[in-house]
């Protein structure tokens, strides 16, 4: 009984500290974007060809980004899952579909220089990230 109590506080903690994060952290994706990267001869992605679930906005954190900064951008709360603030190595693109974030993932830098498209972010209509090798 006592181990039992203890799995459901357990599981209570984890799924309480998931939540505030919002958003899952989409590795599938991640990797595709990735891939798509690795060929020398890409200079966009489109993301509306490699996403499979509901977004109308998706925005790209860049390095070294604050938690105010991050939540401003977006125009929702996001408790930063990567810490942005101390990292050069990665980009952040968090989607949000009515105003709630639903995924995100990692872009390492390595690949070049995303470029951030207009100042309101990207959109099912708008979803080609531009790419400056290096």
């Amino acid at each position: 009984m006592k181990k039992f109590v203890y799995l459901i506080f357990f599981s209570l903690i984890l799924l309480t500290s998931c939540s505030q994060v919002g958003g899952m952290h989409n590795k599938g994706l991640e990797k595709s974007i990735s891939s798509a990267l690795e060929k020398k001869s890409v200079t966009e992605i489109d993301i509306n060809s490699l996403t499979d679930f509901d977004w109308d906005k998706a925005y790209l954190i860049t390095p070294y980004t604050d938690q105010e900064t991050i939540n401003k951008q977006l125009g929702v709360k996001f408790k930063d899952p990567t810490n942005m603030v101390n990292r050069d190595d990665i980009y952040l693109l968090v989607f949000l579909d009515k105003n709630k974030v639903v995924q995100y993932v990692k872009i390492p830098t390595k690949y070049g220089q995303l470029l951030l498209g207009d100042k309101d972010g990207f959109s099912p209509s708008n979803p080609i990230i531009k790419i400056q090798k290096n």
